[in-house]
């Protein structure tokens, strides 16, 4: 094995727009991108509601909530993999091997994510700022996206974070897309296979793009903080 040569060939991949190749990067994005959709506004709720209300078993939640940021993905794999084949209870459905199975799966993984980055923001926040809204006469829901308003930040990085985490993984992708070449072959999935192989090309121009995706996300979000601190400072 050549590494230089390897890596020559990586570029070369990246930079001669190879079909097969942003392909591969597209359907890890489409996949990520909706399933993070899916799973976001029913996790901020959650994080929001276990934060801001005390009820019976409120620390059960939490504990819950934070457990399962600890479940491998290729178990989540496995239990939709249950779920999904044919004598499963959901197998009529047809979403096994299949793009709509894989964003399934990126939701699941998702949402802990989500929802305990939200518990954290919103326990953070000034108590008092709940209190005024009500104050002012805001109801409910005016009272939650006010609060979810302050800790926006928090949000962004729970957003970041989850995304991260679903087009990082590939235990879960693997087990329920099956790795169909053009259809449901994402980043990882693809660069296990050709590692696997002993083909290193493309399994290093993805991993390329996967560190881009996260030195961008990152630093969009670093950009965001600054300006508003700065615009906080000026004020």
């Amino acid at each position: 094995m050549n590494i230089s040569i390897a890596i020559q060939d990586a570029f070369i991949l990246l930079f001669s727009g190879d079909e097969t190749l942003w392909n591969i990067v597209w359907v890890s994005l489409k996949t990520s991108l909706v399933g993070l959709a899916f799973a976001t506004p029913p996790a901020l709720l959650l994080g929001y509601a276990i934060a801001s209300h005390a009820f019976p078993g409120r620390r059960i939640a939490i504990w819950l909530v934070q457990a399962a940021l600890s479940l491998p993905t290729v178990l989540i794999g496995l239990l939709l993999y249950l779920l999904l084949s044919r004598q499963g209870l959901l197998g009529s459905w047809h979403w096994l091997f299949s793009q709509t199975g894989i964003i399934a799966g990126q939701a699941v993984i998702a949402f802990p994510v989500l929802t305990a980055f939200t518990l954290s923001a919103v326990q953070s926040a000034d108590p008092r700022l709940a209190e005024t809204a009500i104050t002012l006469g805001a109801n409910r829901r005016q009272v939650m996206w006010t609060v979810l308003h302050e800790v926006r930040f928090g949000v962004m990085a729970a957003l970041i974070n989850g995304f991260g985490r679903v087009l990082s993984e590939v235990g879960c992708a693997m087990m329920v897309g099956g790795n169909i070449a053009g259809e449901t072959r994402t980043i990882t999935t693809a660069i296990a296979l050709e590692t696997s192989k002993g083909e290193f090309a493309q399994g290093i121009a993805l991993g390329m793009v996967l560190i881009a995706l996260a030195l961008v996300m990152n630093a969009a979000l670093m950009l965001l903080q600054g300006d508003t601190r700065n615009a906080e400072q000026l004020q």
